[in-house]
């Protein structure tokens, strides 16, 4: 039975070449998405662990809930008690902070999120363990600093060259003392690091003094369980040491999060691509048996069994998904070095290949499994035909009955799933998007089941068009797409899940999208917003230099946490009271704004909903530091929850300040005299000193800002999508090419009554087309569904969300899919055209 079915595999080697091209490709994507993200697991744990090898212990302070939760920091004579320890060879004090590195022409070097200072903290041999200068010395003076070799490179910088570098504390001029090289952990890809001295770095960053932390470096021979138990007990009150080990595993798993969900979305994704690749599968086998029907009952009537022919195909399905699986793997592997190149960045740390033992054993096995569980129906509906009748028969084919148990059943569980969908939509409960899921399996599932009955009604639907263009060849197409309606159901079908998935995403993040520019904007009513570079701290000193420009209005919004307002817990937002008003659109609803002026606060309406309050209520105060009193709502203003710049409650700066001696300025508002302008945008920018940390954004770059991160991220998504679509496109192709198989004879006939060869393909690119609308059309009408049934699950949390269908973009979709049928139709139809007369009409 293994020569038997060897030798059919390659003696229909051009029937299953499409059916091994899919295998290939969803193990291709499979291997991909699993040595990707092995990949990305051990960069991301080599990166984040590199250099505490060096480290014995971490000694580094509690969070202090006076000052908001915020770490505390360590004093200077820490660090020198504890060099003091037996068993310690230095004990370096750490200062780190925020320092934006411009370049010459005066933007910002690198990532701006992860733009780092530190101190530079030599031994007493004058050299600093963490930093190894290939260029110059470290920095001693407070006029100098040192760089990291990738950010000296960007900047074109050498030593000896001025450098501007901000902080949180403003920019300044430094000479550039050295440029080195560091620890992975130190510095991020992509990032940049700037060395200060050591006192400078505490000015900055700290306070004179003291550090962010002290790293201990043990003497040869030392074990590191007991100097830790000996730096424990030296340790001051609310401070903590580990060891250098146990601190590189905590990074570890801290850096791994983001590439184990990156995994996860890529395995998603291929989950997405082997269903659709079943429905190839599934119909080349089905087209197959229906081929070879002679061949096996010819088997049945000189002795083999049912189970013996049944076995002989499986076994074909076998190595064809085993080929497939081999050829994915290695495919796979290079597809994973490609998905390094595309999705690297300055967060994505760069690392060999890694493939594991399991990536290769699941791989194999997806392959091989796959292949017959989809077959596995077809033979078996094969199975059941007479050995008599099959010998009788030309060809096989069992259509689908619209009277049918699959057809009722069906029916029945595509009603339930769209109902349920519905209802989970237009349910406001924590389960409604579980809901929607379990409805959408359904409806999904079903619907494509019933696609075979849906492909008469759709191909009449299309035929005045195709008659229109093509007469002829139009109806001919319609005829021959209808003639089998399991087998175009099931092309279609493949085609539908990628359109129903793209289609759905573009619903989501059209509606998101214009959700975020209107949120992001509607409250705006100043020119600028001044933003720290990677959404740093910044301090109500950064940005009082804007008091000597002239003929401007602004407002710093000074976050304060930790508070208990009423019993609730609560985030204070300290603004201006006499600007405030100029620079956000504040809808009051109750009260009046100019309240703000008498020291009470305005309260977003969502706040005042969930916690009862109204205008007039006095509520008690109480923050995390143990200062207390009571504070009146004077107004209350509609807001969405969602908003980044519009708080949920807005004090005056005399209130906050009373509570919190540190705020976080989270963004200054501008209004220029005169509106926004170049001048005007420059003015803004030079007064705040040329500080490369801030950002000065218009009303265009925040819209911009904010929904930035959907629209790469739907690029990912649409570009995962399109592997599923190629499978799509394959299953076309395999369709149209064992159709012209059977229809030899038919097509020698229709070139013998006239027909010529343009006419031919014109028809196998027409009934291409047909088989491409039907797929797109009831892709785009599920995913429509679904994207509206998702975002009214958003609606009562996210006021102002609202259901936005983007034509162009679904236009696109279909138009995609039009072209993908269109391509795949190519080599059907050319071997179509190519028919003998002579020979397909002599046929029996």
């Amino acid at each position: 039975m293994f020569r038997t079915a060897l030798r059919n595999v390659f003696a229909h080697k051009a029937r299953l070449l499409m059916t091994a091209c899919a295998v290939m490709l969803g193990i291709t994507f499979v291997t991909g998405s699993l040595v990707y993200g092995d990949s990305l697991h051990r960069a991301a744990t080599d990166k984040a662990t590199d250099g505490y090898a060096r480290i014995a212990v971490n000694v580094a302070p509690n969070a202090d809930p006076a000052n908001g939760g915020r770490p505390a920091d360590l004093g200077a004579r820490t660090a020198t008690d504890l060099a003091e320890l037996p068993g310690v060879a230095a004990a370096a004090g750490r200062v780190n902070g925020f320092a934006a590195v411009a370049g010459r022409d005066g933007k910002p070097l690198g990532n701006g999120t992860d733009a780092l200072g530190g101190n530079f903290a030599p031994a007493a041999d004058g050299k600093d363990p963490a930093y190894r200068f290939s260029k110059g010395s470290g920095p001693t003076g407070h006029d100098t600093v040192a760089l990291d070799e990738a950010t000296a490179a960007k900047g074109g910088y050498r030593v000896g060259d001025t450098v501007r570098v901000g902080t949180n504390k403003g920019a300044a001029s430094y000479r550039l003392s050295g440029i080195f090289r560091t620890d992975g952990s130190k510095l991020p890809d992509g990032g940049s690091l700037t060395l200060f001295a050591d006192a400078t770095a505490q000015k900055l960053f700290l306070k004179p003094g003291r550090y962010t932390n002290i790293e201990i470096t043990a003497a040869p021979g030392t074990d590191v369980t007991q100097l830790l138990g000996s730096v424990q007990s030296a340790l001051p009150k609310d401070t903590s040491a580990v060891t250098g080990a146990q601190l590189a595993r905590l990074k570890a798993n801290l850096a791994t999060s983001s590439s184990d969900t990156m995994s996860q979305i890529l395995l998603g994704f291929a989950a997405v691509a082997l269903f659709v690749a079943t429905f190839l599968i599934s119909n080349t086998f089905t087209m197959l048996v229906a081929r070879r029907t002679r061949e096996l009952a010819l088997m049945r009537a000189v002795g083999a069994s049912r189970e013996q022919v049944r076995r002989i195909l499986l076994t074909e399905s076998l190595l064809v998904g085993a080929m497939a699986s081999v050829a994915g793997l290695a495919v796979g592997t290079g597809v994973a070095a490609l998905l390094q190149s595309l999705f690297k960045s300055a967060d994505t740390p760069a690392a060999p290949l890694v493939l594991t033992p399991t990536t290769v054993i699941v791989s194999i096995l997806v392959g091989t499994l796959l292949p017959m569980v989809s077959a596995w129906i077809p033979i078996r509906r094969a199975m059941a035909i007479p050995p008599v009748a099959a010998l009788s028969a030309a060809e096989y084919t069992a259509p689908a009955r619209p009277g049918s148990l699959r057809t009722g059943l069906g029916s029945a569980l595509v009603l339930t799933g769209t109902v349920t969908v519905v209802y989970g939509a237009l349910t406001t409960g924590e389960d409604a998007r579980s809901v929607i899921a379990l409805g959408a399996a359904l409806a999904l599932t079903e619907a494509i089941c019933l696609i075979p009955l849906l492909s008469r009604p759709v191909a009449a639907l299309f035929r005045p068009l195709l008659t229109r263009l093509a007469p002829v060849h139009g109806d001919l197409a319609v005829r021959n797409t209808v003639r089998d309606p399991r087998r175009t159901g099931a092309t279609a079908a493949a085609l539908a899940i990628a359109v129903t998935l793209a289609s759905g995403l573009s619903v989501l993040g059209a509606s998101a999208t214009q959700y975020l520019e209107r949120a992001t904007t509607h409250a705006l009513s100043a020119d600028y917003v001044v933003k720290s570079l990677g959404g740093q701290r910044m301090t109500p000193t950064t940005t009082a230099p804007l008091k000597k420009l002239v003929g401007a209005t602004y407002s710093p919004l000074n976050q304060s946490t930790g508070y208990r307002l009423g019993g609730s817990e609560s985030v204070l937002t300290g603004v201006d009271p006499a600007t405030i008003g100029k620079l956000l659109r504040y809808d009051v609803v109750d009260g009046s704004l100019d309240s703000l002026a008498q020291g009470q606060i305005a309260v977003a309406d969502f706040k005042a909903e969930r916690a009862g309050w109204h205008v007039g209520q006095t509520l008690p105060v109480e923050r995390q530091n143990g200062r207390h009193g009571s504070v009146t709502i004077g107004a209350i203003y509609q807001a969405d929850e969602q908003s980044d710049l519009t708080p949920s409650i807005t004090a005056p700066d005399s209130l906050v300040a009373r509570y919190d001696s540190a705020p976080s300025t989270h963004a200054v508002l501008v209004a220029t005299d005169g509106g926004p302008s170049r001048a005007a945008l420059a003015g803004v920018t030079h007064a705040l000193g040329d500080n490369p940390t801030l950002s000065v954004l218009d009303r265009t770059e925040i819209r911009a800002e904010g929904s930035h991160g959907i629209g790469n991220q739907l690029n990912v998504f649409y570009a995962l999508l399109s592997m599923a679509l190629v499978i799509a496109a394959l299953g076309i192709a395999n369709t149209l090419a064992m159709s012209v198989l059977e229809r030899r004879k038919e097509l020698g006939t229709l070139r013998a009554l006239g027909l010529d060869r343009a006419g031919v393909t014109r028809m196998i690119r027409l009934e291409a087309l047909l088989l491409g609308a039907l797929g797109a059309s009831i892709g785009t009408v599920m995913g429509v569904f679904l994207g509206w049934a998702l975002g009214r699950t958003l609606q009562a949390n996210v006021v102002g969300y609202e259901l936005v269908l983007p034509w162009g973009r679904l236009a696109l979709t279909v138009l995609i899919a039009l072209t993908g049928a269109l391509l795949a139709s190519l080599w059907p139809a050319r071997r179509a055209a190519r028919v003998d007369i002579a020979a397909a009409t002599a046929a029996q």
